[in-house]
């Protein structure tokens, strides 16, 4: 039990230990819900997330993986309050954050994911002109009179307070572990995510750490503006960033889901003329899959629309894969490209299979997908040594963080591969595939 001060004190973690109204949520997770949150919950703008999925496009492999953005909020929102209640044992951290500060992250926590649109993060890796992201769209909703007044009213927090954290914005040292928390090496999100994605997917990689192990061996870092781990944590720390790193490779760039999600790209970027970032706000996926169908009609587009998301799916097909470690030459003429010069290469390298196969080959048959300009965040996390309790790094303490996180995590885990219409597929199965593809450079 912590002890009793101002963060103890707090309904929702009180709610922990004596819940009352709950909700549940798989797999046999129990998440506090007290007045002021259920009010959050009930708004317009946090039901819409009902109908947005968590993993978009990866249902076309793994079918059971349509969980939703409201449940995974939830998650979220509940991890949060364990940090909280294990974290308000240290004096340090209770000098340093208010009870305020503490609403903030309980309610930013639940409203994390408001600004998401359908297949958000696709689209978002396009790095369009004048879209912003998720996390800047979400002042729109927070701004809405629905939410502002409950924020004000029952938390006493103004939309500033709860987007300044979304966003990284920090005043202090209290505000830096908050941020910590929500989005971090090791954060709420993806203590849940990791999870809930593995958990619908049917798969095992993101069930086999240990989350209460983690989250009781939580400490702060030596500046005192962050957080740590201690020691007894490292092995449960190890097993999620294995899992982070499996979970990539084996789920999230699937090939099947790359190829999906190349099919989607190619659609959007050349009707994104015709949507507007805050018209997104409004749709569900269903929605937006009606309105991609409506507005590729009549376009190069819309074969590919009517293939990914018509009464018939069809998925383009691999012919070419490459990652750093294999391929590195290719992977680095391709890996971070802007979208634009890989919409053009796949233009010039249509032309020339066309000439080689003797067959009419259009620009949209032939998808390029490669790693995009973002990166993922890496895996960095101190850990407090037991005998000394000195802080050392765990990528120093562990060849497996070591390889996979402090590394640059994307190099591993993400392939620049080539996708075509599957009735090329046999044409180019003897093509001299990385030559194709150096020419297309020239």
């Amino acid at each position: 039990m912590p002890r009793m001060n101002h963060l103890s004190q707090i309904p929702e973690l009180q709610a922990l230990l004596t819940p009352g109204q709950v909700v549940r949520i798989p797999d046999q997770m129990d998440v506090p819900l007290t007045d002021r949150v259920r009010r959050l919950v009930d708004t317009s703008a946090f039901g819409r997330l009902r109908h947005i999925s968590q993993l978009g496009l990866v249902s076309v492999v793994y079918p059971g993986a349509t969980h939703s953005r409201f449940e995974h909020s939830l998650g979220v929102y509940r991890n949060a309050l364990l940090y909280l209640r294990h974290l308000s044992r240290f004096d340090d951290l209770v000098h340093k954050v208010d009870t305020q500060q503490a609403h903030c992250l309980i309610v930013s926590s639940l409203l994390h994911d408001l600004g998401h649109w359908p297949y958000c993060h696709p689209i978002e890796d396009l790095q369009l002109a004048g879209w912003p992201e998720h996390e800047t769209l979400v002042r729109e909703l927070l701004e809405s009179e629905e939410i502002a007044s409950l924020l004000r009213q029952d938390w006493g927090l103004g939309v500033d307070n709860v987007c300044d954290l979304l966003t990284k914005r920090t005043r202090n040292d209290g505000d830096r572990i908050l941020s910590g928390i929500l989005s971090g090496p090791i954060d709420v999100d993806k203590l849940d995510y990791l999870y809930r994605d593995s958990l619908h997917a049917g798969v095992p990689y993101g069930l086999q750490f240990d989350t209460s192990r983690i989250i009781s061996n939580l400490c702060l870092n030596e500046t005192g503006d962050g957080i740590a781990i201690a020691e007894k944590g490292r092995t449960a720390a190890e097993l999620m960033v294995f899992a982070r790193y499996v979970m990539f490779n084996e789920v999230y760039w699937h090939p099947a889901v790359r190829s999906a999600t190349a099919m989607l790209q190619r659609c959007f970027y050349l009707i994104q003329n015709q949507w507007q970032a805050g018209d997104m706000l409004r749709m569900s996926d269903e929605t937006f899959r009606r309105m991609l169908l409506k507005c590729c009609r009549g376009m190069e587009s819309e074969s590919l629309s009517v293939d990914l998301f018509g009464p018939r799916r069809r998925l383009y097909k691999r012919v070419a894969q490459y990652s750093l470690f294999e391929s590195p030459a290719i992977f680095r003429l391709f890996a971070r490209r802007p979208y634009q010069e890989l919409l053009e290469l796949s233009g010039r390298l249509a032309i020339q299979i066309s000439q080689a196969t003797g067959l009419e080959v259009a620009r949209e048959d032939i998808l390029l997908d490669a790693p995009p300009v973002g990166l993922e965040v890496q895996f960095r996390v101190p850990v407090q040594l037991d005998r000394t309790r000195s802080f050392r790094p765990l990528g120093d303490l562990s060849p497996v963080v070591q390889a996979l996180a402090t590394q640059q995590f994307d190099d591993h885990v993400k392939r620049v591969r080539v996708f075509v219409h599957p009735r090329l597929v046999s044409a180019m199965a003897e093509l001299p595939m990385e030559s194709l593809l150096e020419n297309s450079l020239e």
